[in-house]
């Protein structure tokens, strides 16, 4: 998933900003432009930090909790990077899993799995897979739905411009696969307002 020894070379990032505004025109030592590399460097070290990250760190379980039912955390506010044009991608992630007996996590634990993987140069859906792939491998639960609704901004700002268009991605494993029932109750469930 990826190499948890990454270090950000702040440096590569500033010289490569200063290329850009070069590239485009401008004049990099501009008072406006002048602390623009050293922002974005920060910035990409704020964003990015998934990189360096391992989301397994997170499945400490509560082994005494008898709880075998759907466990949903729905409307997680959440952004990403698109790695095809570096731009954002921002909505909502639906999480829910049927734990196995005694095998239940804190619910903080899969918004920081989320976190984790969005963290990370992206496509939306990588990072749906790769959050429902990490959560049956750490939880080892009966099954894991995950469902992404997201705007990209390359497709508002570049390309079709098409603002206001809604992306949604879902990963279904387990008991959400090959149960209708259950699969339909968490889609009902996720409806809700």
């Amino acid at each position: 998933m990826c190499d948890m020894d990454v270090k950000m070379d702040k440096e590569k990032i500033r010289q490569g900003t200063k290329l850009i505004i070069e590239g485009i025109g401008e004049d990099p030592n501009r008072p406006g432009l002048a602390e623009t590399p050293d922002r974005i460097a920060r910035m990409y070290e704020e964003l990015f930090a998934g990189l360096g990250e391992d989301p397994f760190q997170y499945f400490k379980t509560f082994i005494r909790e008898t709880h075998d039912e759907i466990i949903l955390a729905k409307d997680i506010p959440m952004f990403s990077i698109c790695e095809h044009h570096l731009l954002p991608f921002e909505g909502a992630a639906h999480i829910a899993y049927v734990p196995k007996v005694g095998r239940i996590v804190g619910l903080s634990k899969l918004v920081r799995v989320l976190e984790v993987f969005s963290r990370r140069p992206q496509v939306q859906e990588r990072l749906t897979t790769d959050v429902a792939d990490t959560l049956m491998e750490g939880l080892k639960p009966r099954g894991v739905m995950v469902m992404i609704e997201a705007r990209h901004l390359c497709m508002s700002i570049r390309g079709v411009k098409k603002s206001g268009s809604t992306i949604v991605t879902s990963a279904v494993r387990g008991i959400f696969r090959t149960s209708e029932p259950t699969r339909l109750e968490t889609l009902s469930l996720i409806r809700q307002k």
